[in-house]
This record gives C-alpha cells, sequence and structure tokens, in this order.
C-alpha cells in the first residue's frame, strides 16, 4: 500500500506518568501539502488510511500491548468500517465526533460496533444524546483542555466520572498535567511530557555519575575500545544490558556475543559505541516514565533513517546518538546545557542540541513535529529540505518495527537466561 500520508501515535498518560493507550494520528499528506485538495477532499473521509495500516500491520507496533485509539469518520461509520474492514475488536478503540451522534444512521452503526465488541470513545460532550445515554454508550469521553469551553464542559462530567472513562487532550505543560491529573482514572496527552527542562536538580545520583562517566569516556574523540571495555565490565548490570542490547540486533544469532571483549573483537567500535550508548541511556531513565526510553529510541533509529533523505548517509551515528540524546535533559531532570555537558559529543551534535542549530537539527525538527503529529511545521520542514513523504513515512514506520523487533529479542534473551540458570 502506498504512504503518501503522515502517521503517528500519541500516548495517553496516567497520573504516574505510565502509557495506558495511543492515539493514532493520520493526515493525507498529498492534501496538506497542496496537491489535488478536491478530487482527496471525501476520498480522505472514505479511503482510511490509518484503518488500512491497522489492517495491514495491527495494533501492535503502534501501541504494543496497549489500546490504540483511531479516529472514524461519519462516512467511514455509514460504509461499515472499521467492521468491513475485518479489524478484529481488540486494543482498538473507535473515536467518534460528538456532532456524528446527529446522524441516526451513523449512531445506529456505532451501535453496531458495540455489540461486536469495540471499544467506543466520544471527542467533546454529546449534544444530541443525554450524558445519561452517552455514559451507557461510550467507554471513554476526550475533552480539549485547549477548547473554548473546556472549564464547563469539565464541570458537566464531572458527576459522571465514575460511569465513563474520562481523557484529557491537549495538555501544553507539566504545571497543567500535574494540575489535571488529580481526577480519579484520567488518562492525559499532550506535549508535557518531552518538554526542555530549565531547571532541575543539583546532584546526580551515583549510579547515574558512572553512567555519565561512561558516556564522556564512549564519546570523547580519544575514545579506546579496550579502555571502555574494562570501564564497562566493571558494572555487571551495564555489561548484561549491553550484551542483551547487542545479541538482541545481531544478525547472525546463530553466534552469540558472550562478553564485552567478544563484542568489541566482532562489531569494532562504531557499532559497540552506540549499542554501549543506548545501554547507558536506557540505565538512566529507569526511574524516569518508560515512554521516555521508547521515544529516545524512536528518535534515534528515525533520524538514522532519514540521513540518506538529508544527504547525510555518512552521518547515519551521529543522527541516531543525537535522537537518542535529545531528552537527556528530561532523563537527568536538569536543563539540557548541563546535561550535555556532562557527556562527550561531538560539536555538531551539540549545536543542534543546544542552539537548535545545522543540519542535524534539521533532521530532529522534522522528527519533533512528525511525532507530535504538527503535520504543518513537519510539511514546511519537508519541503525546505525537499524529503518525499513517502520516504518521511517509511523511516518512521521502519523506526517502529525496528523498537518492536527489539523489544521481542531482549524479551527472547531474558528468557534464554532465564532457562539457563
Amino acid at each position: 500500500m502506498g504512504t503518501r500520508f503522515f502517521i503517528s501515535a500519541v500516548p495517553f498518560f496516567d497520573s504516574t506518568m505510565a502509557v495506558h493507550a495511543y492515539r493514532m494520528m493520520a493526515q493525507d499528506g498529498v492534501k496538506l501539502l497542496g496537491a489535488a485538495e478536491d478530487f482527496r477532499m471525501l476520498g480522505g473521509e472514505l479511503l482510511a488510511d490509518a484503518l488500512e495500516f491497522v489492517r495491514e500491520i495491527g495494533v501492535e507496533p503502534f501501541a504494543g500491548s496497549y489500546d490504540l485509539f483511531i479516529d472514524i469518520s461519519k462516512y467511514q461509520l455509514l460504509i461499515g468500517m472499521p467492521l468491513s474492514m475485518e479489524i478484529p475488536p481488540g486494543h482498538v478503540v473507535c473515536i467518534v465526533n460528538r456532532d456524528t451522534l446527529e446522524d441516526t444512521a451513523a449512531h445506529a452503526k456505532l451501535g453496531m460496533l458495540k455489540r461486536k465488541g469495540y471499544q467506543l470513545a466520544i471527542e467533546g460532550l454529546p449534544q444530541a444524546i443525554s450524558m445519561e445515554t452517552a455514559i451507557g454508550f461510550f467507554d471513554y469521553i476526550l475533552l480539549s483542555c485547549a477548547g473554548p469551553d473546556f472549564t464547563s464542559e469539565l464541570k458537566a462530567i464531572r458527576p459522571y466520572i465514575f460511569k465513563i472513562k474520562l481523557i484529557i487532550t491537549d495538555v501544553p505543560d507539566m504545571e497543567t498535567y500535574k494540575r489535571m491529573s488529580g481526577a480519579r482514572g484520567v488518562l492525559l496527552s499532550g506535549d508535557f511530557y518531552s518538554q526542555p527542562i530549565t531547571q532541575g536538580k543539583t546532584d546526580i545520583s551515583p549510579l547515574k555519575i558512572n553512567a555519565l562517566r561512561l558516556f564522556k569516556e564512549l564519546n570523547d574523540d580519544s575514545f579506546e575500545l579496550g579502555t571502555a571495555a574494562t570501564t564497562i565490565e566493571r558494572d555487571p548490570a551495564l555489561s548484561i544490558s549491553l550484551l542483551r542490547f547487542i545479541n538482541a540486533m545481531n544478525p547472525d544469532r546463530s553466534r552469540k556475543i558472550d562478553s564485552i571483549r567478544n563484542a568489541v573483537a566482532i562489531l569494532g567500535q562504531k557499532e559497540v559505541k552506540k549499542w554501549a550508548n543506548v545501554a547507558i541511556s536506557v540505565g538512566i531513565g529507569e526511574d524516569r516514565p518508560s515512554e521516555l526510553t521508547r521515544l529516545s529510541l524512536l528518535r534515534a533509529k528515525f533520524a538514522e533513517n532519514l540521513a540518506p533523505a538529508f544527504d547525510m548517509a555518512g552521518k547515519s551515528g551521529s543522527l541516531f546518538i543525537a535522537g537518542l540524546f535529545s531528552l537527556l535533559d528530561v532523563i537527568l531532570e536538569m536543563p539540557l546545557s548541563r546535561a550535555i555537558a556532562e557527556v562527550a559529543v561531538e560539536d555538531e551534535i551539540r549545536n543542534a542540541l543546544l542552539n537548535k542549530e545545522g543540519k542535524i537539527y534539521q533532521v530532529l525538527s522534522l522528527i519533533f513535529a512528525y511525532e507530535r503529529a504538527d503535520w504543518h511545521n513537519a510539511s514546511i520542514n519537508m519541503v525546505k529540505n525537499d524529503v518525499d513523504i513517502e520516504v518521511l513515512t517509511e523511516a518512521f514506520l521502519s523506526s517502529l518495527y525496528w523498537f518492536r523487533q527489539l523489544l521481542d529479542a531482549i524479551d527472547e534473551e531474558s528468557e534464554m537466561d532465564e532457562e539457563n540458570l
């Protein structure tokens, strides 16, 4: 199937910053970029690119074992989607706009989906039906805190908060998240979880100090594999983690790498440096929301995948590290300038992360817009850098597949280790 559209997955968090679900965000790239708008206007409603992708590859690449929320238009409902596409109802939540309920035929189609086992969500307070009817029909209600009527909508939903699950969208910052997350069972989405830290702790835990020392050693210009291997071997947890990552992505699974020295000899400096950085990043992020680790890895692979599109094939490793370190301030809970000062990275990466300048930053800024479903700024970046939408979407999907493959392989490695105990 073609990939001339944007597609991403936005996480829903609870009050502990644990992820509970994802929302698929899709946009017709042809329409957004201004081509054939009249021809595609109704077609975009009927073709259902997001649903097509779920039918082709399933829910897991986008949401793992969590639920995936998918917007369904009135026209898609009327022609029988997603039921007619034979998409299994497990882990699928269909979102409809409240205006959809004004069409009795569409309303009836929703009832059919409900009976077939699909979960249903409504965006905005219902107007065509009462709240009493809605809570027996819908599993979730989504309210945007950026909407002009949010305060009154929140007040109206309060009596029903124990009967329907509330999701607050467009949460702009961590302060708003903390204020909104107090209600029982509420889920929230927005940019808050990956925003830059401007103030932070004045000290770093001893475990993280050791990790930062390793970062400096690995990324220093005078990096020597033998010395790094000795340092890594002194940290048993890091050694195990690094070997799991390396073995997970080792194409020749018949040749198991069982020591850091062995890894150094077989893989060489570039690959060992890459996976050691991944292992350390995951390690220092264990006390932070797991979504940050996921996002760091996805950014790293997404950036690496985009290297050819930006004529930076020779810089793919630098792009990987830049994406991996782009959330270092959030993970370490300190301003990015200090976090970057704690690790040794090349000047081009430092310039991209701190000053938002250079070719590497052009790649990162496209990734940041894409993951937020900010299709407008993503398309501007694409036009400026002559990046084709199919290349962009394939690079994103490839990073999703890579991440799932990585997790599956690590799980397999862990099970094998347990069996050998």
